[in-house]
């Protein structure tokens, strides 16, 4: 994917230094609509003063709308705030730094994707459990029934899936297509990218759908329970020193 280079404008216009920038979301997983909004995630290096000090600072920068003729949703996190995450079952934040899509970068970006394999334990399994859950609520609720939200349910199963047996990230549907030969993935894709953000299923396809998400719901499960993933993560030492090394030059 060529950066549009409106995406660098816009993160130059960012408030504070960042560790790095990058595209998640409908872009990163592999099925953007051509109506789809940028999802822009990453880290920030709040000012030395702002974090000693008394006044809590708001460590969560956010920006949403059309600017410069796309449509924007950005949302970055001060380091502190970002390696807190990291060490939680959070693979939202894991898929975010790992992501291909960079539109800026830094040696501290470099080294914090290295410490990351560490980060990664066999219950990351429950986020994607729990995000496919609220997908799959989404995809049931609408009438008729959106294509989106069920390529969530399967990208985030099958992210699960591959994380749990390889301890690697890998959030872009088409290429865990590729381990996983769904015959019916690139058809949902195709809707997706070739249509509005919204486009719709057919009714008949509802219980196909069901019996798919229970079924791979069972091999997630499965992935999780013959794992031999850590059960912790054992990153923290590294990331302390990382956040000090970085404060301490700010």
């Amino acid at each position: 994917m060529n950066i549009d280079p409106r995406l660098h404008r816009q993160i130059a216009e960012h408030p504070y230094p960042l560790l790095f920038a990058t595209i998640s979301g409908a872009h990163l997983y592999g099925f953007p609509s051509p109506d789809s909004d940028f999802d822009l995630r990453g880290a920030h290096l709040l000012p030395l003063r702002d974090v000693v000090g008394l006044v809590e600072a708001n460590e969560t920068v956010e920006k949403s709308g059309i600017h410069d003729g796309l449509e924007i949703d950005l949302v970055t996190h001060d380091v502190k705030k970002f390696f807190g995450l990291m060490l939680r079952k959070n693979g939202y934040v894991l898929e975010q730094l790992l992501s291909p899509l960079v539109i800026q970068t830094s040696p501290e970006h470099e080294e914090l994707k290295a410490i990351a394999t560490d980060c990664i334990t066999r219950h990351h399994a429950h986020h994607y459990f729990g995000f496919a859950e609220t997908q799959w609520k989404l995809f049931e609720k609408a009438d008729p029934p959106h294509v989106k939200p069920l390529l969530y349910v399967y990208r985030v199963l099958l992210t699960g899936i591959h994380l749990m047996r390889t301890g690697q990230i890998e959030a872009n549907l088409i290429h865990l297509n590729e381990t996983a030969r769904l015959p019916y993935i690139p058809d949902l894709i195709a809707r997706k990218t070739g249509g509005p953000e919204k486009g719709c299923l057919e009714q008949a396809d509802l219980e196909f759908h069901r019996q798919e998400y229970e079924r791979l719901r069972g091999v997630l499960q499965q992935a999780h329970e013959d794992s031999r993933l850590p059960e912790v993560p054992s990153s923290a030492a590294a990331l302390n020193d990382l956040l000090v090394r970085i404060r301490l030059r700010a």
